[in-house]
C-alpha cells in the first residue's frame, strides 16, 4: 500500500492527548498485588435486585430498540426524582433524554451548543473528558484554576475574569472529579448570576450528586433563572455502582434537548434496553442501596484523608465524590514521577494530578472507593515510600 501523502487524522483528534487515567489503568492490569486507587469505580457490585431487573429484561425478550429518548417509564421516574430532590419540573416526553452514561451527555452538550471558536470555561483540575469534548466540538477550552486553600472549589470571581465575548458555556462537575470539591452555595449563586448576566449556558455534571458529605446537594438548575439555561447531566454509575451498565441522562429545556436528540439518534440510536430497565429498578427501589454505599464511602473518606495527612501528604477535606487529592510536592518529585515510582516500587496506583489540568501538578488523585482494608494497606505502603524518599535514598 502506498504511503499516504497527507495527514489522515483530523486536527481536532491530534489536538487531544490520550487519557492519563487509562495509561495507568493499562499498566495496573499487567501487575500482581496492586492496590488500585487510580480508576474511579466503586468496589461494590451493582445491587442484586438491580442486576435481576436487567436479567429479567433479557429473559422476557426485551431486546429491541426503545424510543430515541429512552423508555418513557424511566423518563417519568427521572422527572419525579428531580422534582422530589430539587423542586424542578421537567416534561418526561420532551425534556429528558437517556444517554449511554454521563460521558455521552457531556459530548452531546458540547456538540449541540458549541460552534467553532466558541469558548467554554471549566475548572482546573477537572475531569479529563471535558477539555477533549470541547475540542472535538470545535470549541476552545478555557480553564480557571482552583486552589487547595479554597478546598479546590471553583469561585465565581475566577470564572468572571475568564469571560470574553466568545464565551458561550460554563462546564462544571459538582462534586468535582478529581478533587472531591463541592461548590459552596454562595459561589454557586455567583456563577448563576454570571450566566444570566452574560447569557451563557451552564452544563453541570452531577454524577456524584448522591455522594456529598455533611450537607444536601443543590443543583444550579434549581436557582432562580437557571432552569432555562442549564443542561443537567447525571447518571447511575456512581450512586448505584452501575458503571458497566452505561446509563446516564440529560435534563434540559425542550429546544436544547430536541437538538441534542438529533445527534444522539444518529450516533447512538438509544441506550441499551436491559440497562434502562435496571435503571428503572434502581430509581424505584434503590434508595437504601445508596445510603449503605454512602455510609461506607464516608467512613473510608475519614480514615483515608486523616491517614494521608498523618503520613505527611497534606490533603484538604473532599466534600463529595470518592477522591482525595493530596499534595506530593514535599518530596521534590513531579506528580508523574511520584505516581510511577509508587506503582512500581510499592504497587499502589494513583493518578498524577496533572492528568486533570495544569493546576493539578504537584498533586495525585487517590480514589478511596477501594475496600477499607486495601486503603489501610495503601497508607502503610505510601508511608514506607515517603520515608524512603524523604530520607534521600531515591536511587
Amino acid at each position: 500500500m502506498d504511503t499516504l501523502r497527507r495527514e489522515v487524522l483530523s486536527q481536532r483528534v491530534r489536538q487531544v492527548k490520550p487519557s492519563g487515567i487509562r495509561k495507568f489503568f493499562d499498566i495496573i492490569n499487567t501487575m500482581p498485588d496492586v492496590i488500585s486507587l487510580g480508576v474511579g469505580e466503586p468496589d461494590f457490585v451493582t445491587p442484586g435486585h438491580i442486576r435481576q431487573a436487567g436479567i429479567r429484561s433479557i429473559e422476557l425478550g426485551h431486546t429491541r430498540y426503545t424510543s430515541n429518548y429512552g423508555m418513557l417509564e424511566l423518563r417519568e421516574e427521572l422527572a419525579a426524582m428531580l422534582h422530589r430532590r430539587y423542586g424542578l419540573t421537567y416534561d418526561p416526553k420532551s425534556e429528558l433524554l437517556v444517554t449511554v452514561g454521563v460521558s455521552e451527555g457531556v459530548d452531546l452538550a458540547m456538540r449541540t451548543i458549541i460552534d467553532p471558536g466558541d469558548e467554554v470555561i471549566s475548572p482546573d483540575p477537572g475531569y479529563v473528558a471535558y477539555e477533549a469534548d470541547v475540542i472535538f466540538a470545535g470549541g476552545v477550552p478555557v480553564t480557571v484554576p482552583t486552589y487547595a486553600k479554597y478546598e479546590f472549589a471553583v469561585r465565581a470571581s475566577e470564572i468572571a475574569s475568564a469571560i470574553t465575548p466568545r464565551t458561550k458555556m460554563i462546564l462544571i462537575g459538582n462534586p468535582n472529579n478529581p478533587t472531591g470539591a463541592v461548590i459552596p452555595q454562595a459561589e454557586l449563586e455567583g456563577i448563576a448570576k454570571l450566566a444570566i448576566e452574560h447569557d451563557l449556558i451552564v452544563a453541570i455534571d452531577e454524577v456524584y450528586s448522591r455522594l456529598v458529605y455533611d450537607h444536601e446537594h443543590r443543583s444550579i438548575a434549581s436557582l432562580p433563572g437557571m432552569r432555562e439555561r442549564t443542561i443537567l447531566l447525571d447518571g447511575f454509575s456512581k450512586a448505584y455502582a452501575m458503571t458497566g451498565w452505561r446509563i446516564g441522562y440529560v435534563a434540559a429545556p425542550a429546544p436544547i434537548l430536541e437538538a441534542m436528540l438529533k445527534i444522539h439518534q444518529y450516533a447512538i440510536m438509544c441506550a441499551g434496553t436491559a440497562p434502562q430497565e435496571a435503571a428503572l429498578e434502581a430509581l424505584r427501589h434503590g434508595e437504601d442501596d445508596i445510603l449503605v454505599m454512602h455510609e461506607a464511602y464516608a467512613r473510608r473518606r475519614r480514615m483515608f484523608v486523616d491517614g494521608l495527612n498523618r503520613i505527611g501528604l497534606p490533603c484538604c477535606e473532599p466534600r463529595g465524590a470518592f477522591y482525595a487529592f493530596p499534595y506530593i510536592g514535599v518530596l521534590g518529585l513531579t506528580d508523574e514521577e511520584f505516581a510511577e515510582k509508587l506503582l512500581f516500587e510499592e504497587h499502589v496506583a494513583v493518578v498524577p494530578g496533572s492528568a486533570f489540568g495544569s493546576a493539578g501538578a504537584g498533586y495525585v488523585r487517590c480514589a478511596y472507593c477501594a475496600a477499607f482494608d486495601q486503603l489501610e494497606e495503601a497508607l502503610v505502603r505510601m508511608e514506607r515510600f515517603l520515608k524512603k524518599y524523604s530520607s534521600g535514598s531515591n536511587t
